[in-house]
């Protein structure tokens, strides 16, 4: 064998490591599933692109044997399947969530094609944590969920019969990965369409640490009465795609949490001036008149 030969071979002997690393990285995360053999069929659909990490958020029924039996010999990725009660905890070390849902104005996310969410996917998982995430058959994800999601994906079904099953969703979102995955040799030359993942930084916040810094944010903005009489949830659903966007790294969030901290403060002292300005003002006025010996009264 020449040295070009053996420089091919040990490029793409690294190419293959780097793929299978990102793909490590990468689970499937399926919430609320109602029936268990899609639970099976939805491993299939992932073992077969090489995907195998598998979580279960609240399943209605599982362990159970037809999740198994629909697996069809994808028995190490339920095996391997981590079952826990929300979303949040599913996601919680993840620097990348995408939602898979249909269309929907409920909540404004960010939406992509499967293809360029397999782009960002790729991208995020050279250094961190991503999760794919599925609804519940009948009804998908929730409010909540979504909003736990830092962008949604969309299969472009056919509108007039867009009924498309779990394990088919998964099975073309997984497929994208692969060929994202398949592509690192050709110096992960993505769908033109597909929107660019923020540079990443040393020390990525984690999904957790942003939760943490948004559900301080929400207490700030209350304790500040930003809303002033209107519903928070709009509001909190723009913060959170502003900031999301920024691909904020541990040290920002420490900084803007330590900023949230002392307006948290300044706040507090503030009710408490204005407590005791009320209580001050609520007490009753002593007299300035004072009563002589004989009964009368004279001014002071």
């Amino acid at each position: 064998m020449s040295d070009a030969d053996v420089t091919v071979a040990n490029d793409h002997a690294t190419s293959a490591t780097a793929a299978a690393g990102r793909a490590a990285r990468v689970r499937v995360v399926l919430v609320g599933t109602q029936h268990p053999g899609n639970i099976g069929s939805a491993a299939r659909a992932m073992r077969t692109m090489g995907l195998r990490r598998l979580v279960l958020v609240a399943p209605q029924r599982y362990p159970h044997a037809d999740a198994n039996a629909m697996a069809a010999g994808a028995d190490d990725v339920l095996a391997a399947a981590v079952r826990v009660e929300t979303l949040a905890e599913a996601v919680a070390d993840c620097r990348l969530v995408l939602g898979c849902t249909a269309r929907s104005r409920r909540i404004a996310l960010d939406e992509h094609s499967p293809r360029a969410a397999a782009a960002q996917v790729v991208s995020a998982a050279a250094d961190d944590e991503v999760a794919l995430v599925f609804g519940r058959e009948r009804t998908g994800l929730d409010n909540e969920e979504l909003q736990l999601c830092h962008a949604a994906v969309h299969i472009a079904a056919d509108p007039g019969y867009s009924s498309l099953n779990l394990a088919a969703a998964v099975q073309v979102v997984c497929y994208e990965v692969r060929m994202a995955l398949l592509g690192l040799d050709a110096a992960m030359e993505w769908d033109a369409a597909a929107a660019p993942m923020p540079q990443r930084r040393a020390g990525a916040a984690s999904h957790a640490q942003l939760e943490g810094f948004f559900g301080q944010l929400a207490d700030t903005l209350d304790a500040i009465d930003f809303h002033k009489g209107r519903a928070p949830a709009s509001a909190m659903r723009k913060l959170r795609r502003i900031f999301l966007r920024s691909a904020l790294d541990l040290r920002d969030v420490r900084l803007l949490r330590g900023v949230l901290a002392d307006a948290q403060r300044m706040a507090r002292l503030a009710g408490e001036r204005g407590a005791e300005d009320r209580a001050q003002a609520d007490a009753p006025v002593p007299s300035t008149a004072s009563a002589n010996a004989d009964g009368r009264v004279s001014g002071g």
